[in-house]
């Protein structure tokens, strides 16, 4: 019961977050990471690039060490060569391997984490090319897509709902933003039945971010429920406040 408690917390504080960036319009800038999943990402790809950076360097003195003493030493500008190397070799190596942006064909695929962490990233490469209003959307997307993230985690893969979730992932979201990066930049603000590109763009996102909020909703209802029973088993076995404070010690 106290998983079901604390996974509980964590879905309505994920949740909690998602209302408050709704109401603030998006609170990333554009360099930030829009969920933990891909930040995630990036952390680990970090790490690799910088243990790869100090092997490279330290690769680098042992062989300049042998070097040195199979030559009598480096002397004072062999020295500063060394040095010189060794801060270069260490920025090179940091540099790679860069992060990859997943393929569309790879966003649905995978475990629910797998599947969260990939969106983020490649909505986060979207992002440039689109609007202002769509950009907020797209930083709402990344806090939504965390909270169901942690909710697929503990729930039956063949429940209706993943498959949605997967549809509107894999599907809905880059269909929407690639059929809108197909018009030419100089046309996307021109009306076009009644609206310009970029106000269709807008308002689709903000339905799939609205089914999202839904999917979210019925998923926590179980989680929910748990805690609500909870409570008031505790109410009935250990009573109110006043209770507590009449229990002889």
């Amino acid at each position: 019961m106290q998983d079901t408690t604390t996974q509980s917390d964590q879905i309505l504080s994920a949740a909690g977050k998602s209302l408050q960036v709704q109401r603030e319009g998006g609170t990333h800038r554009p360099g930030d990471s829009i969920g933990k999943g891909s930040a995630g990402i990036k952390k680990t790809n970090w790490l690799k690039r910088l243990r790869n950076a100090v092997l490279g360097v330290v690769a680098l003195w042992v062989g300049l060490g042998v070097l040195g003493a199979v030559i009598g030493g480096l002397g004072t500008m062999g020295f500063l060569a060394a040095v010189i190397a060794s801060l270069g070799a260490f920025y090179l190596l940091s540099q790679y391997p860069k992060v990859k942006v997943p393929k569309r064909t790879e966003l649905k695929q995978g475990e629910p984490k797998q599947m969260v962490a990939r969106t983020e990233l490649w909505l986060e490469a979207q992002r440039p090319a689109l609007p202002a209003p769509a950009v907020k959307l797209v930083d709402q997307l990344g806090v939504q897509l965390d909270a169901l993230g942690l909710q697929l985690a503990t729930v039956d893969q063949s429940h209706p709902s993943v498959a949605e979730v997967r549809e509107l992932v894999g599907e809905y979201i880059p269909e929407t933003i690639d059929n809108y990066r197909k018009i030419p930049e100089h046309l996307r603000r021109e009306d076009h039945v009644g609206k310009s590109a970029d106000d269709r763009l807008t308002d689709s996102l903000g339905k799939i971010s609205g089914e999202l909020d839904r999917v979210t909703r019925r998923l926590a209802e179980g989680a929910l429920d748990d805690l609500a029973i909870k409570d008031r088993y505790l109410e009935y076995r250990y009573g109110g406040a006043e209770a507590l404070e009449d229990t002889p010690k």
